[in-house]
C-alpha cells in the first residue's frame, strides 16, 4: 500500500489534470513558489481578434515540457491531437514560445510533463508577452571593477517648444532633468554574470528564470550591487535606465540582459572590465551634459562615492564649462534667432545643442586602457589631463 502522502499528492495531481486554469484575455499566469505540482491545463478565452498565446520555463530542465494549443474549446489538445484542425504545438527556442491565432469559440491550453518545472503562460491580443525585445541595453563604460548600462529606449522624450521671436530664450547651461513617469519602471531589471558562466549554464533565456530560477555563479541582479539607479534623458533617442553595477572582476568578459515589462528579454551584450591599474572613474548623471557617461581622467571621488555626478566634481570643473557654454550663448543670441533662419537646416536652439555635446566630448574626454605598443604616450596623456582638472571633487 502506498504511503498516505503520496496518495494525496497523486489525488491532487489527479484533480489538478481533469481541472483547467481560466486565462483572461490580456493576463499572465506565474507560478506559485510553493506549488508542489503545476496546472496541465489552461482555458483561453474568446476572442475575435488574433491573440497570443506565449509561453516560459522559469527553470532549467534535462526534458522541457512540451505544450500543445486549441483554438477549438470541445479540444483538450494532447500529443497525439497535433496535425488535427485546429491543434497545434508551441515550439521552444531558448526557453520560451508563442503561437498567435483566433479564438473566436475559446481554447485550451494543455502541458505535457511539467512535473515540478515552473513555467509562465501569457495571453494577449497585443503581441508576445514573452519574446526577445526589439533593441538592445547599451553600454555606458567599464573600470576594473564597474560597469555603467543603460536600458532600452523606454520612453520618446518630450521635446519642449522651439522659441520663438521676440522671445527667443535659449536652454540655460545648467540644464535640468525633466520629470519621468515613474511607470516606465514597471517590471525592470538587470542580470550581469561572467560570459564563461552563462556559456556553460542551461539557464532559460527568460524572465522568470532569470529572477527566480537557478543562477549562474557570479550573477548580479538589478539593484543588489548598484548605485546610481535611476531614469536619465542621455539624448534625444528617449529616456533609458541607468545602472552603476559594482564588486566586478578586472579583466573579465561579462554579458548582461535587461528584462522589460517582466516578461520581455533585451540582449545580451558583452563587455569586459578594464585592467586593475586602470584608475579613472566613471563620470554620469550631469544635467549640463546629459550625454557623458564614461569614465574621466580626474581624481577619483571622495568615498563613500564610488562614481563621479553633478554632486562631487566640484566648482573646479563644472564652473569654467558652465561659463564657457553661457557666453557662447550669448554670442548666439546677438544673431535674431526668432525673426531670420539661422540657416535652412538648423536653428539657433539645435546649435547650441550641438555646441553643448561637442564642448562636453572636450571637457570630459574619455579613458581608455592603453595598449602595450603605446602605454607610454597614453600615461603621459592621462596624466596630463587629470593635472588639468586637478582635485575634482573639491570645491
Amino acid at each position: 500500500m502506498l504511503p498516505l502522502a503520496l496518495l494525496c499528492l497523486l489525488q491532487a495531481q489527479l484533480a489538478l489534470s481533469q481541472s483547467s486554469v481560466s486565462l483572461a484575455l490580456n493576463s499572465l499566469y506565474t507560478p506559485t513558489p510553493t506549488a508542489r505540482t503545476t496546472p496541465s491545463l489552461f482555458a483561453l478565452p474568446t476572442s475575435s481578434a488574433n491573440v497570443s498565446v506565449s509561453v516560459a520555463l522559469c527553470a532549467s530542465a534535462a526534458t522541457p515540457p512540451r505544450f500543445f494549443v486549441s483554438n477549438d474549446s470541445s479540444v483538450r489538445p494532447s500529443q497525439s491531437d497535433v496535425g488535427e484542425p485546429g491543434v497545434y504545438e508551441i515550439t521552444l527556442s531558448q526557453g520560451y514560445g508563442e503561437w498567435r491565432g483566433p479564438f473566436s469559440d475559446g481554447g485550451y491550453l494543455a502541458v505535457s510533463g511539467a512535473g515540478q518545472v515552473p513555467f509562465e503562460v501569457g495571453v494577449s491580443d497585443g503581441g508576445a508577452m514573452h519574446a526577445a525585445a526589439d533593441e538592445l541595453p547599451l553600454l555606458g563604460d567599464t573600470t576594473n571593477n564597474q560597469v555603467l548600462l543603460f536600458s532600452p529606449v523606454l520612453a520618446n522624450a518630450t521635446l519642449s517648444d522651439s522659441p520663438t521671436y521676440p522671445n527667443y530664450t535659449l536652454p540655460p547651461a545648467n540644464l535640468a532633468q525633466p520629470s519621468s513617469d515613474p511607470g516606465l519602471l514597471n517590471g525592470l531589471s538587470l542580470f550581469v554574470a561572467p560570459t564563461t558562466a552563462l556559456n556553460g549554464s542551461s539557464l532559460p533565456l527568460t524572465g522568470c528564470a532569470m529572477r527566480n530560477g537557478q543562477k549562474p555563479v557570479g550573477m548580479t541582479i538589478g539593484t543588489s550591487n548598484a548605485t546610481g539607479n535611476g531614469l536619465w534623458l542621455k539624448d534625444e533617442d528617449g529616456w533609458r535606465f541607468q545602472w552603476l553595477v559594482n564588486g566586478l572582476s578586472a579583466q573579465t568578459n561579462y554579458t548582461a540582459y535587461v528584462i522589460q515589462d517582466g516578461t520581455k528579454l533585451s540582449g545580451p551584450i558583452n563587455f569586459v572590465t578594464k585592467s586593475v591599474s586602470f584608475s579613472c572613474p566613471i563620470v554620469h548623471s550631469l544635467p549640463y551634459c546629459p550625454s557623458t557617461a564614461y569614465s574621466v581622467p580626474v581624481a577619483m571621488p571622495r568615498p563613500p562615492a564610488l562614481a563621479h555626478t553633478a554632486g562631487t566634481l566640484g566648482e573646479a570643473v563644472a564652473a569654467p564649462l558652465l561659463d564657457t557654454l553661457a557666453n557662447f550663448t550669448i554670442s548666439l543670441t546677438t544673431f535674431p534667432c526668432g525673426r531670420d533662419a539661422y540657416s535652412p537646416l538648423v536653428s539657433c536652439a539645435d546649435c547650441q545643442a550641438a555646441y553643448r555635446k561637442w564642448l562636453c566630448a572636450v571637457w570630459f574626454p574619455r579613458c581608455s586602457e592603453a595598449s602595450p605598443s603605446s602605454s607610454s604616450s597614453s600615461s603621459s596623456a592621462s596624466a596630463s589631463a587629470t593635472s588639468f582638472f586637478g582635485d575634482a571633487s573639491s570645491p
